[in-house]
């Protein structure tokens, strides 16, 4: 039971507990029956041990198994009785004294999810935002079709952008050479510098281009990045791209019942991505006045965890040159207030009871292998391994649903 809170700051407390003899005796009562029923003892039938026998050879591992239970079960209880949140795992403030039939006390320390006064999020502003599709965005849609169902045929021609190319390359860099041979080339791809596709354009089967290209610093390929090399490249077939009709044969080879289906369909998924896009908008925006119009201090931990994943990311992903220390007080704002914006959806979710069900978490799983090509059992492989669980994602869940709550309570405001 709780014995007593003392306020360590806005979002730290001291929280003391006091578990009962009984309730721990009872634990270790029953892990010891639970031990005799499975406990071979000479001289005696499975379960029929005397406990004192039970009690000698297996009483501590008894203790600590029941103190294993019982500790989290009075924390949890002493939570609830002191209304608090804790956003990390506490502390245990000294040696755990346990003796058999005495209580058992217990001080912990831990860091909160602070109380939040005057809570205001019904009725925030937000502009209205037209979702409108023209013609133009339709026709370059079926273009997108049409390119997507597009084949090659070999063809004596000059080469143009567009064309799929064999190529033996040469490279030298580094007083060093390397070549490969049958190489596809794609004139016009801009994963490529735009010097290789120059220097092919007007070359036929046969011909041979040369050209010097300084290849950027974050190319892909490791060993030429951010280097000068010199490219020859032989060219052993042409491509050319035949693009098929846009008409109904072509609606009918993506699914559709004739051009004006396919036409619908499109002018439909435009139409959606722009909503969702619309929608973005309106939460990010209502998002910022929510955190704008709250002020309140922020567990240092939950800061600390938010400022250290944006380093991270700055320095990993985005390959920032910066030091962690110049990085720290740049991004720390943004960490604030993404950590402010993480308390407040949080307790506005738990006012209005939203939750995250199973379901809607395999749903979530599903829609994001489908997104990126891999299986659902790859994916939560990933999120297993860079967070140990899907909590987070289950999380992400939550916060989108707090949001969709509030653009469905906010003033949208129409443009002049």
């Amino acid at each position: 039971m709780l014995k007593s809170v003392e306020d360590l700051s806005t979002t730290k407390k001291r929280l003391k507990i006091e578990i009962p003899s009984e309730a721990i005796e009872k634990k270790i009562n029953h892990s010891l029956e639970k031990t005799r029923q499975k406990a071979k003892t000479p001289g005696f039938r499975p379960g029929k041990t005397p406990m004192n026998i039970i009690e000698k050879h297996f009483g501590k591992s008894a203790e600590a198994e029941a103190l294993e239970e019982v500790i989290p079960e009075f924390y949890d209880r002493a939570l609830k009785e002191a209304a608090i949140v804790p956003v990390t795992r506490p502390e245990i403030e000294g040696r755990v004294n346990f003796e058999r039939n005495n209580p058992l006390l217990l001080s912990f320390t831990l860091e909160i999810r602070p109380k939040i006064e005057n809570l205001k999020y019904e009725g925030i502003k937000t502009k209205d935002i037209p979702v409108i599709v023209s013609d133009k965005e339709v026709e370059n849609a079926l273009k997108r079709f049409q390119e997507g169902k597009a084949t090659y045929e070999i063809a004596d021609k000059a080469i143009e952008t567009g064309d799929l190319l064999t190529v033996d390359h040469e490279m030298k860099y580094d007083d060093q050479t390397t070549t490969a041979k049958d190489q596809v080339v794609m004139v016009g791809f801009t994963g490529l510098p735009k010097e290789i596709s120059d220097s092919l354009i007007g070359k036929k089967t046969g011909d041979v281009s040369e050209v010097e290209v300084q290849f950027p610093q974050d190319f892909h390929a490791k060993a030429i990045a951010g280097k000068k090399v010199l490219i020859k490249n032989t060219v052993n077939a042409v491509k050319k791209k035949i693009l098929p009709a846009i008409d109904a044969e072509l609606a009918k080879d993506l699914g559709f019942e004739d051009l004006d289906a396919l036409k619908a369909g499109a002018r439909e998924e435009i139409e959606k991505a722009k909503k969702e896009q619309t929608q973005k908008i309106q939460k990010d925006e209502i998002l910022e006045s929510l955190t704008m119009s709250h002020d309140f201090d922020m567990p240092e931990s939950m800061l600390e965890r938010e400022l250290a994943a944006m380093v991270h990311e700055a320095k990993i992903l985005k390959k920032s040159d910066k030091n962690e220390a110049v990085l720290r007080d740049e991004l720390k704002p943004s960490a604030a207030k993404n950590v402010k914006a993480m308390i407040l959806l949080s307790v506005i979710g738990e006012k209005e009871g939203v939750n995250v069900t199973d379901e809607e978490l395999k749903e979530k799983i599903l829609e994001l292998s489908q997104q990126l090509a891999m299986t659902p059992e790859s994916l939560i492989k990933i999120y297993a391994q860079r967070d140990g669980s899907l909590e987070g994602l289950r999380n992400n869940i939550y916060e989108q649903k707090v949001l969709d709550l509030l653009l469905s309570r906010a003033v949208v405001e129409k443009g002049e």
